[in-house]
């Protein structure tokens, strides 16, 4: 069974950072293309960023140059370093992942996702 988890959300002054994590377990080939969405209650969901598995990142308007998405590809793991945060970035952060699976077929899995609440 694959997984991804979200972890690292939590309360955060007004211009401050957090940082947070994605990771996928379980049995498949390999992860490809993940990547970050935030969702505000009666909000369409928003694409944060993404990374493909060489590393290449790409941006939302909204975030750039305040937020950095990293990896580990040894881990399955990424990362999104969130800076000078505002309270338009509370929102609930989910990650997803492409990820190929040991029968050849390709899917998309998300993570539960984690809060973000900007105070301040």
């Amino acid at each position: 069974q694959v997984q991804v988890v979200e972890s690292g959300g939590g309360l955060v002054q007004f211009g401050g950072s957090l940082r947070l994590s994605c990771a996928a377990s379980g049995r498949f080939m390999r992860v490809t293309t993940m990547r970050w969405i935030r969702q505000v209650p009666e909000k369409q969901r928003e694409w944060v960023g993404s990374i493909t598995q060489e590393g290449e990142t790409d941006y939302a308007d909204s975030v750039k140059g305040r937020f950095t998405i990293s990896r580990d590809n040894a881990q399955n793991a990424m990362y999104l370093q969130m800076n000078n945060l505002g309270p338009e970035d509370t929102a609930v952060y989910y990650c997803n992942a492409d990820i190929l699976l040991r029968n050849g077929s390709w899917s998309v899995y998300w993570g539960q996702g984690t809060q973000v609440t900007v105070f301040s």
